[in-house]
């Protein structure tokens, strides 16, 4: 396999050469209103995609492009955009004056040409930040830095683990992307984190609502695309030195990247320690069902952890070919809230767990994902060809001390094939592809075609059991047309088809259980889940139209979207020790089937920016745990038992978001999000869903701070987070007030000498207002989110550029 890819990779480059043609370079200067050189400046070029960052005279120079028509940005932080066509045939050197940034709709979005095409292009409601956002808003996870976009949510597992919820949906009807290559991992638990590095990413692009057609089954309810779109500029080496501390879980972290570049070879390594210890609430008790835990001086007792995390990019980038290896290794440690996992309440050695906030002890769960990406992207007058291939690995493992439930043994067998601490483990590999062809005659119509191809291979292991190993096999084709009626109007319609196929591997007790038939009694190594083998095929389509004006937008996306059942739904029978319950899937579960349309509406003029995206949304058969009134005797205390089913639902909401210019450099900011669900028959018909967050809104000041000596693109911000008490629920969900809490940040660039040092200080939950979020991981016992808690970021970049 590595000498076939060394060889193909080779053929690529050869094609590369024997296709060069006639070069010429791009060169300019990029200055300020008063004529002063911006150090820094991005200057980026579309559709080749090359790029520079402007020296200290503020010029900028980009080698061997190929004579033609382009489209130009240029981007500056605290600038407006310049975006630009330019013609090479007819002249080189282009030079621009930009002037400082007043109203942008969306703040926090970086609104380079890239950006822009890429919303102008898209019918769905597409949100896009960059690094600079993810360091100005860092939170205690990647997915809890995005929490600021409207119509995005997270679930909290402590405080370094979240998954991400778009509109009311999450698990595994959020597809997240990182590097063009579906990201996996164990997503269907409630308790399973992204092993995702945030310092590694550049942009984030943010899609809200059925995105099948382009990532097939599993973006039936969003999609969380990474991506690393920096090139270092020719002939440079440089890095970025990332500190990260946080008072609330006496968090520190340090992410360090170092990069180079030739001519058409460059590099990027990074490395990110991680470590933090348990972290604080404004209570000094939690209601644990029936029993109240005190915490020992606000802390929630064994929620400490740490990462070990590598990046390596290697690059080749000619006039024509571009390809790119990605290597990554995440590595974590996080413990579980021990009063909280299975184990009574009362039982807790709290001298044990109170000795220390930064020890580890059980329960906990270590995950380590690996993964290898190459994409190669070849580029004609008139197509482009992507590849993109994926090796993933996430070996996962919760331990926590051996005890005995239902039938097993007081004392584990010596024989046994596993540490009988090992609660859980599973281990999957995961073999992905994906081929892309764009195709654009002419200036009227564009062609998409595409091909992706995913394996899975999940292993299990340990005493507990919950779902069975499995493996799973998903294939799709897709082909989307863009048609360009006028500048101001665009037609976009897709068709996709997917086939899949998983099957599970039956499943039997390692210690016996006694049954009584007819009086007598026999021991018997009772089977969990039985063999499946399940095929599922669908038709996915797309229309959508996009009309815009100089201060107008109109989008609207009309489409069908689906998700086949995932091995936990088909085969769970087992104990979930965070939640106490006891879940048990259906193998014959139907695949979800998603209607959905989108509006978007927005004006933008000099003063004032607002814009509203409604969507409806139905699903013929939502798949969900429902819970009964039965319960599990044979492998616990006496747990509910949950039932995976299906039903009708219909669901309909909104995001708002707003700005409004007070003064030059004083922004009044409004962003807010609205989501409904109501099932429509079964069992809880007339209920809402598991998981649907309330209504909520932010409100905010943001003063710019004009440039100074030693400061630039100064900032101060203060936002009021209103969320709405979420009395729509399905039991055994509780009912949550609604709260109001306060975040401070500032920061900017200093300059000590030349030397630029961008930091960021954030105060979360300001007041230490005690609240809880409806969606975290351990809302159902009572424990609320974090209390106040100041953030630093300080970003030390360095660069030098050689002959």
């Amino acid at each position: 396999m590595y000498r076939i890819f060394i060889l193909v990779l080779g053929m690529f480059l050869l094609i590369g050469d024997i296709c060069s043609q006639s070069t010429i370079d791009l060169k300019g200067k990029i200055v300020d209103e008063q004529n002063n050189p911006l150090i820094g400046a991005t200057v980026y070029l579309y559709p080749i995609k090359k790029g520079a960052i402007t020296e200290d005279n503020g010029n900028y120079k980009i080698s061997n492009l190929p004579i033609g028509k382009y489209k130009i940005e240029v981007s500056y932080i605290g600038y407006r955009n310049i975006i630009d066509s330019i013609d090479l045939n007819k002249q080189s050197t282009y030079n621009f004056i930009m002037e400082i940034g007043g109203v942008n709709l969306h703040e926090v979005v970086v609104t380079d040409n890239y950006i822009k095409n890429r919303k102008q292009e898209s019918s769905l409601n597409v949100e896009i930040v960059n690094d600079d956002y993810l360091k100005q808003h860092l939170g205690s996870s990647l997915m809890n830095s995005l929490e600021r976009l409207p119509g995005v949510s997270t679930i909290d597992i402590g405080s370094g683990q979240s998954k991400p919820v778009i509109r009311g949906l999450g698990f595994n009807r959020v597809v997240v992307v990182e590097n063009d290559i579906k990201h996996e991992s164990q997503q269907w638990g409630a308790d399973h984190g992204l092993e995702i590095d945030q310092y590694a990413v550049d942009d984030i692009e943010v899609i809200k609502g059925p995105a099948s057609l382009m990532y097939g089954s599993d973006a039936i309810g969003g999609v969380i695309d990474m991506k690393n779109r920096k090139v270092p500029a020719e002939h440079t080496i440089g890095g970025t030195i990332d500190i990260s501390g946080k008072s609330n879980n006496d968090f520190i972290g340090t992410s360090i990247s170092l990069y180079g570049r030739s001519k058409a070879f460059f590099a990027d390594f990074r490395a990110t320690i991680l470590d933090y210890a348990d972290y604080k609430v404004p209570a000094d008790s939690v209601d644990i069902y029936s029993y109240r835990a005190p915490l020992y001086k606000h802390h929630l007792r064994n929620t400490a952890g740490n990462e070990k995390n590598f990046h390596l990019t290697l690059g080749y980038l000619k006039d024509k070919l571009q390809s790119k290896l990605y290597l990554s290794n995440v590595d974590s440690k996080s413990g579980f809230f021990a009063n909280a996992h299975g184990l009574e309440p009362r039982n807790i050695d709290t001298e044990l767990y109170d000795s220390s906030n930064r020890d580890i002890d059980f329960p906990y769960q270590t995950v380590t994902h690996f993964k290898a990406i190459n994409t190669t992207k070849y580029r004609w007058d008139k197509m482009d060809i992507e590849t993109d291939i994926g090796f993933q690995r996430n070996f996962r493992q919760e331990w926590s001390q051996y005890t005995s439930h239902g039938y097993m043994p007081a004392v584990p067998d010596e024989t046994l094939g596993f540490d009988p601490n090992l609660e859980r483990e599973f281990d999957k590999y995961v073999y992905s592809g994906n081929l892309k062809l764009n195709y654009t005659p002419n200036d009227k119509y564009n062609f998409n075609f595409g091909f992706n191809s995913e394996y899975q291979d999940n292993k299990i292991d340990g005493r507990g059991f919950i779902i069975p190993a499995f493996t799973q096999l998903n294939l799709g084709t897709y082909a989307i047309t863009k048609y360009t009626i006028s500048d101001k109007s665009k037609f976009q319609a897709g068709l996709r088809y997917d086939f899949g196929n998983i099957k599970t591997k039956e499943y039997y007790d390692w210690f016996e259980t006694p049954i009584v038939e007819n009086g007598d009694t026999s021991y018997q190594y009772l089977q969990r889940a039985g063999s499946i083998n399940r095929n599922f095929s669908n038709i996915s389509w797309s229309i959508g139209y996009n009309y815009e004006t100089n201060k107008w937008s109109f989008k609207t996306n009309i489409g069908k979207s689906f998700r086949m059942p995932i091995a936990k739904e088909l085969a769970a029978n087992g104990v979930n020790y965070h939640h106490f319950s006891y879940e048990i899937g259906n193998p014959d579960l139907n695949p979800e089937i998603s209607y959905q349309l989108d509006e978007s509406i927005e004006y933008t003029s000099n003063k004032i920016a607002i814009g509203i995206s409604p969507f409806v949304n139905y699903f013929s058969n939502y798949i969900y745990l429902n819970p009964t009134s039965e319960y599990d005797r044979l492998y616990g205390n006496g747990n509910q038992i949950y039932y995976y089913t299906q039903s009708e639902v219909f669901r309909y909401g909104s995001e708002i978001h707003a700005h409004y210019e007070l003064l030059k450099s004083l922004q009044l900011r409004l962003m807010g999000e609205y989501v409904y669900s109501v099932q429509l028959s079964g069992e809880k018909k007339g209920y809402t869903l598991p998981f649907s967050p309330p209504a909520s809104g932010i409100i905010g000041l943001k003063y710019q701070i004009n440039k100074q000596k030693f400061l630039e693109n100064g900032y101060i911000s203060c936002d009021l987070r209103i969320t709405a008490a979420q009395n729509n629920i399905v039991p055994p969900e509780k009912t949550t007030d609604g709260y109001q809490i306060i975040n401070l940040s500032l920061g900017g660039n200093l300059f000590i000498g030349k030397q630029k040092i961008n930091v960021a200080l954030q105060v979360q939950n300001l007041l230490n207002t005690k609240y809880y979020n409806h969606t975290s991981f351990y809302r159902l016992i009572n424990v609320p989110e974090p209390g106040r808690n100041f953030i630093l970021n300080i970003s030390i970049p360095f660069s030098y550029k050689y002959k």
